[in-house]
């Protein structure tokens, strides 16, 4: 985790950087991830980059857009449609339920 969120901004940052970072083979990460947590590591991954900009949106003072760069999305629409696989709101309507007007 420390890894992952140390490079969370980076949006280049994938599984061949963890693994080596890690100093282990892709298959071994990829076996270690999905035992502990049923996920690929990709999946892992964008999870802990969601959870991050969910904190973020709650916290507010940055637009989606500067979010979605922030925890390493490299595009806001993908990033939206993510966001709103995982917690069923979009992103605007996530941080509506804490800033109302």
């Amino acid at each position: 985790l420390k890894i992952i969120r140390h490079n969370l901004n980076n949006s280049s940052f994938e599984m061949d950087s963890f693994s080596s970072e890690l100093g282990i083979s892709r298959r071994q990460l990829y076996r270690k991830i999905k035992g502990w947590t049923n996920q690929t590591p990709n999946e892992f991954l964008q999870t802990i980059r969601l959870q991050k900009a969910s904190e973020l949106l709650e916290l507010g003072g940055l637009t989606i857009a500067e979010i979605s760069y922030e925890v390493g999305f490299g595009n806001p629409q993908y990033f939206a449609k993510c966001f709103k696989k995982q917690f069923q709101k979009t992103p605007s309507e996530y941080a509506n339920q804490f800033y109302k007007d």
